[in-house]
């Protein structure tokens, strides 16, 4: 095809705000390309190679990125500023030993988090996001980075729109596009060119990446990809690094309770430093490291180290997590809503029989089902076949028909929807006549039938008992002359009779749901299937017998009294893709985590609308594309795995903030009580971030400590307040011990400088390193509570190294002097009184603290744009606008 270049380059110049108004042909002619043939493998090669990857993020780990992220603290560079300094005025010793034990420390947490990174890319790059592309005349499969400009794109009931396009055909195409123009309403489409200059709302010609077909069918032509496509330019602007969850936010508001904290100690105690007369510099680095002890810069070296060990695991019981961060969004799930069909059944649908009424027999039933499809291939395996047309045309009546099939022609057709919730064919046959075919849900056939016999009422009532699917298909003459079908054409219908589905319950999902129900995930079932259906499947797997609402009962409400609704029905049947994602997004208004649980094109808008939306490896394309998490196994029961394993992760990060905020904050309160009555300062400046760098390595292993039962059924928050009542109570306990310490160096010992702070070292060490084992349960440790070994042997050997530091060559240098055999003894006797201590503070303190009531989520702006420039990323570099590629003829 001929195509001058100025008017291509003005269509990929301008993208859709220049395709849209322009005729459906024109766009087509300045791009090159044959709607019915699509783009050549070559074409495809040669603007691959122009364009780059139709991508808008990266998810390659990089180093930079990572290891500024370990730099940035305000802390650390002072702290690095007066080593500088203090090496400057002679105290090079000092200074040098501090800028090592700072290297190393942000050496470790750069290992830890980078190592995180790759996890997050390699998991990233498992995950495949793919449309139906018309490729050299035949509909293909592709992954959505590999689109280029001029690919004819095929839409289906919620799709992701892949890339900007200007649309070729359409029927009853609608899509929400609130992530990009924040208008809720979904918006109709048609082909119609618009005026140039005309806003992005109201393009009603085109259809926008990233956002979603609401209703119907289209097909497109591509007009621009990547960071090109308004939905780019828009993401160019975000920060499209994994998204923040509640987790990472209450990570976030914790440090700053540290700052000011850190604030408070690291003033007074350089304030008192000088006004004793110490020397300056001395006293800025004591008391910038003091900020640097209280800080836990390991944080989120754990935080990363728990969720990439947490993926491996979850891979290891077949689940694919596609975001890191989907593992805290499990975890903190109360409401799991779930389709039936493939998730609680299991999804391989076989067809069962025909049930003909008078006038009609089994085999014309049957053939009337089988012409009645959207398939125009009439071929099973077409790409996004319907399963209930695809197991009719398995089974032995269909092979039987095929023949029968040759002498009809398919004329026009209505495509299903989920608000008719039928599909209407004309057919021709040999003889000239034409007839219309509806098939769909029995209660919305019927309507439109006329005299249904009470015979076809009772045998649909006893299917339904019996929890079987059921389709009805309907008949009736038309003119010969009618070229369409329209709603209005679907009246006056004869019944031909009721094909019949068999999807039995899956073996193992009532154990999943035992298990679900234990770990205090409220589970309710929304369905598109019949209410008695979806009630006789819900009872046979041991949910309970609530109430049930339909989709027209759940259409009646708002959003207040639906929200209210939901905690009293456990079944919500015959309800639209539209109503599903409705009822999730109610759920989420009120408190909680909310899952939905689906494996059909129908559930596509209610897994975008979730927190978190999970499928399984059976499950159609769209669906497997929408979720965050996908089951590869069939087995439910990883869904109770990974919500556990989510709550595990939460659990032992707060471990680490619970010990950082009582030891390290007893530890800095001693110090500057301690600055008040020495004459010299407690600990040096090297000592005090030697031992943060120690207590910190040891604290790596948390993440693989084991997590008590009761931590894991119901799901956790973040509670500032909490956190902050912890350090005021069980800080104190851990200064009375050094204070201990101090007495017993100074009055028992004897010691001067060098021993005092010794022998601090290694009691401070000690007992901030093995709290842990007491601080890690609210059970009685060891005996009730067993810790994992890593972390038992970490914490041991952290000990350890501290213990014999002082006798080792680098005592010296570190301002260490050998300690005398009776410390150990006393030394001992005080971390075993510490613990047993903290075990009766434990007793008191949860005793007395009362449990707090769940608290709304609430994300941050733009979080679902964010999410969705995840489905547009690449490993790979990718291309900006203003890239000046090479002509493409």
């Amino acid at each position: 095809m001929s195509v001058s270049a100025p008017a291509q380059e003005a269509v990929l110049t301008h993208g859709v705000m220049s395709a849209a108004a322009l005729s459906a042909d024109d766009v087509l002619r300045d791009l090159g390309v044959d709607a019915a043939e699509g783009l050549s493998g070559e074409d495809v090669v040669r603007r691959q190679a122009r364009f780059g990857p139709n991508a808008v993020a990266t998810h390659h780990a990089r180093v930079f990125p990572v290891l500024w992220h370990q730099l940035r603290s305000p802390l650390l560079g002072l702290l690095l500023a007066a080593a500088v300094a203090s090496f400057l005025v002679g105290e090079r010793s000092d200074a040098v030993i501090i800028g090592v034990i700072v290297s190393a420390s942000v050496g470790l947490g750069f290992v830890n988090e980078y190592r995180a990174e790759q996890a997050a890319e390699a998991l990233h790059s498992q995950i495949r996001h793919q449309t139906v592309v018309l490729r050299d005349g035949r509909p293909t499969l592709v992954d959505v980075t590999a689109l280029v400009p001029g690919d004819v794109v095929e839409l289906r009931l919620g799709d992701i729109v892949p890339a900007d396009l200007r649309l070729l055909r359409v029927t009853g195409l609608a899509c929400d596009e609130s992530v990009l123009t924040g208008e809720s309403l979904p918006v109709d489409k048609n082909l119609a060119a618009v005026a140039a200059g005309t806003p992005l709302a109201e393009l009603s010609g085109c259809a926008l990446m990233g956002t979603v077909v609401r209703t119907g069918s289209a097909r497109g032509v591509v007009v621009a990809t990547g960071a090109r496509t308004e939905f780019g330019k828009i993401a160019a602007g975000l920060d499209t690094h994994p998204l923040d969850t509640e987790f990472q936010v209450g990570l976030r508001r914790f440090s700053l309770l540290l700052v000011y904290v850190a604030g408070a100690l690291t003033t007074s105690i350089f304030v008192i430093n000088v006004v004793l007369h110490k020397p300056v510099i001395d006293a800025l680095l004591f008391s910038l490291a003091i900020a640097v002890g209280i800080t836990p810069q390991l944080l989120p070296a754990v935080v990363s180290t728990s969720l990439a060990a947490g993926s491996r695991r979850m891979s290891r019981r077949k689940v694919l997590v596609k975001r890191l961060v989907c593992i805290e969004d499990l975890g903190d799930v109360d409401v799991l809503f779930t389709d039936k069909t493939g998730t609680l059944t299991m999804g391989r649908i076989e067809y069962m029989r025909a049930v003909p009424t008078d006038g009609h027999g089994v085999e014309a039933v049957v053939r009337w089902g089988l012409l009645s499809t959207e398939n125009a291939a009439r071929d099973a395996q077409d790409v996004g076949g319907n399963p209930l047309d695809q197991a009719l045309w398995r089974s032995p009546a269909a092979a039987g028909e095929r023949a029968a099939l040759d002498g009809y022609t398919q004329v026009a057709m209505l495509p299903f929807d989920h608000e008719r919730r039928m599909v209407s064919v004309l057919v021709r046959d040999r003889d000239g006549r034409s007839s219309l075919v509806t098939k769909g849900a029995p209660e919305t056939v019927l309507d439109r039938c006329v005299e249904v016999p009470p015979e076809a009422r009772a045998a649909l009532a006893a299917e339904f008992a019996a929890g079987n699917r059921v389709v009805a298909v309907a008949t009736r003459p038309v003119d010969p002359g009618k070229r369409t079908v329209e709603p209005d054409s679907e009246r006056e219908l004869s019944l031909a009779g009721l094909l019949v589905f068999l999807d039995p319950p899956k073996p193992d999902a009532a154990t999943a749901l035992r298990r679900l129900s234990g770990l205090g995930i409220a589970v309710k079932v929304v369905t598109g299937d019949n209410a008695a259906v979806a009630a006789k499947v819900c009872h046979d797997l041991g949910l309970p017998d609530a109430g049930a609402m339909t989709g027209s009962e759940v259409d009646a409400l708002d959003d207040a009294q639906l929200a209210e609704a939901i905690t009293r029905t456990t079944v919500f049947a015959r309800v639209s893709p539209e109503a599903k994602a409705r009822i999730v997004h109610a759920q989420r208004l009120s408190r909680g985590g909310v899952a939905f649980l689906g494996d059909g094109v129908n559930d596509a808008l209610a897994l975008h609308a979730a927190d978190v939306g999970i499928s399984v490896d059976s499950a159609t394309d769209v669906a497997k594309d929408s979720a965050d998490v996908i089951l590869l196994e069939k087995d439910l029961n990883v869904l109770a795995d990974g919500v556990a394993e989510g709550r595990r992760i939460f659990a032992n990060t707060i471990k680490y903030v619970l010990m950082g905020t009582s030891s390290n904050f007893g530890n800095m309160a001693s110090a500057a009580g301690a600055s008040l009555f020495l004459s010299f300062l407690p600990m040096l400046p090297s000592q005090i971030l030697l031992n943060n760098l120690l207590y910190d390595s040891g604290q790596l292993a948390i993440p693989t400590d084991n997590v008590d039962e009761e931590q894991l059924r119901k799901p956790s928050h973040w509670d500032i307040a909490f956190i902050r009542r912890f350090m005021i109570s069980f800080g104190p306990l851990s200064s009375v011990f050094d204070f201990v310490t101090f007495g017993v160096m100074l009055w028992v010992f004897h010691s001067g400088p060098a021993q005092f702070r010794s022998g601090w070292f290694v009691e401070s060490l000690a007992t901030q390193t093995l709290v842990i084992f007491a601080i890690r349960t609210r059970r009685v440790p060891f005996f009730r509570s067993h810790p994992s070994l890593p972390l038992t042997l970490a914490a041991l050997g952290v000990v350890l190294v501290g213990t014999v530091l002082p006798a080792t060559p680098l005592a010296h240098a570190l301002g260490f002097q050998p300690l005398p055999g009776a410390f150990f003894a006393a030394l001992v006797g005080m971390v075993l009184a510490y613990l047993v201590l903290i075990e009766i503070g434990k007793r008191l303190f949860y005793g007395a603290v009362a449990v707090a009531p769940p608290v709304p989520r609430h994300y941050a702006d733009r979080r679902h744009l964010r999410r969705r420039a995840g489905r547009f990323s690449t490993a790979a570099p990718r291309a900006t606008p203003a890239d000046d590629p090479p002509t493409l003829r």
